[in-house]
């Protein structure tokens, strides 16, 4: 079966908000998922865009997205992260998540970034064979850091 890939559009947030929440019943977290259509639209497409997003194509259906933004390193530069990749399940196998991965790898090389980065759960397997396959480095030394809406609120209350 044959696909396209191409930039996201608004008309397109509908069906990337599925693949965002099949992700995350794939990740076991089905009810994390808090954003909207309309979020998407708004943070996506507005003056200052604070993501871009590619979409597969096929039959007119999206079956995979990849959907990352620019950051910024001290140590390197300008670099892009790659928030999700993500591909139907019922369209896995057929070379999508390589051919959306490669899409965003030539765009970062186009833009002349210095650094892709991503993370991925250590449980996934398939995933991460693909990465260490496409020559990606791994950085064991490192943890994932993260504060909710919660811990926010929280800790700027006690200052």
């Amino acid at each position: 079966m044959k696909y396209l890939i191409r930039e996201a559009k608004k008309e397109d947030m509908t069906q990337v908000l599925g693949l965002i929440q099949e992700l995350a019943v794939f990740e076991k977290e089905p009810d994390a998922v808090e954003i909207t259509e309309e979020e998407l639209i708004r943070e996506g497409f507005g003056a200052q865009p604070l993501f871009n997003c590619f979409v597969a194509e096929v039959d007119g259906e999206i079956a995979g997205i990849a959907l990352f933004y620019y950051r910024f390193s001290t140590w390197k530069g300008r670099s892009i992260h790659l928030e999700d990749l993500v591909v139907k399940n019922s369209m896995q196998g057929m070379g999508i998540g390589k051919g959306l991965y490669g899409k965003v790898l030539k765009y970062a090389q186009s833009k002349g970034v210095k650094r892709v980065e991503w993370v991925v759960l250590d449980w996934n397997k398939n995933a991460i064979d693909f990465y260490e396959k496409s020559g990606a480095r791994f950085l064991k030394d490192w943890y994932l850091v993260q504060m909710d809406q919660d811990g926010l609120n929280r800790y700027v209350a006690s200052l």
